[in-house]
């Protein structure tokens, strides 16, 4: 079997404001996604950011479109075989509506919560006319070596995608973390917890032992350029 390539797609930037940042100021960050190329298929994860009035006023992105960004790598939109979102917020479906006639991965759980949730996402996105999605209901392999984790948090349906490697497994974390100090955080209190040290400690999410059996050599995120790397 070929060795699965994966490769960063950039999307642009956007501004999240400080509200949301935790810091008192508002932050810049890189909307990423995905290429998994298997050899047989052109898989992507994430397609970008989608545009309405709101979210631009709100988050002032400057973005790149999917087609720009696929050509970046040498690659168009009809390239992609197969489409997995992490979750289906705005900044993470952009390019679906891009993208019909060929299977969309996401949770059931997340499908459902982008279809009934009033102002979730931007529904058009979400809804438009040819997409095919395969709701998922749990860990599933859905490409030779790609296999998709259910990582809830950011969102209740959110999915991280682990790409099995001959020199190491990769995994695409989405926003299953904000950043790599963040993961690196979690995999430090998974590993104290092993070690017996006392209480009080923080508590890492039920699934890191889940992502961790697959010994990643490297873990990329969707709003971080960083790379975590035990």
């Amino acid at each position: 079997m070929p060795d699965p390539r994966v490769r960063r797609v950039s999307f642009g930037y956007f501004i999240r404001p400080a509200s949301e940042t935790g810091t008192g100021a508002p932050r810049v960050e890189p909307c990423l996604g995905y290429v998994v190329d298997t050899g047989s298929l052109t898989l992507l994860i994430d397609t970008g950011m989608g545009s309405s009035p709101e979210v631009d006023a709100h988050y002032r992105p400057l973005r790149q479109s999917l087609a720009a960004a696929l050509g970046a790598l040498g690659l168009q939109p009809q390239d992609v075989d197969l489409v997995i979102n992490c979750h289906l917020h705005f900044d993470h479906c952009g390019g679906n509506p891009q993208l019909v006639n060929r299977p969309i991965f996401t949770q059931r759980t997340e499908l459902k919560t982008a279809t009934q949730e009033p102002d979730y996402t931007l529904s058009e996105l979400v809804h438009a006319p040819g997409l095919k999605y395969e709701a998922l209901d749990g860990q599933a392999e859905v490409a030779p070596g790609v296999i998709v984790i259910p990582t809830p948090g950011h969102t209740a349906g959110h999915q991280s995608v682990v790409v099995r490697r001959v020199d190491g497994t990769v995994i695409v974390a989405g926003q299953s973390h904000d950043s790599a100090t963040d993961y690196g955080a979690d995999v430090l209190a998974l590993r104290i917890h092993r070690d017996g040290h006392a209480q009080p400690l923080p508590v890492p999410p039920p699934w890191m032992p889940v992502l961790e059996q697959f010994d990643p050599a490297r873990v990329v995120f969707a709003h971080d350029h960083s790379v975590w790397q035990p």
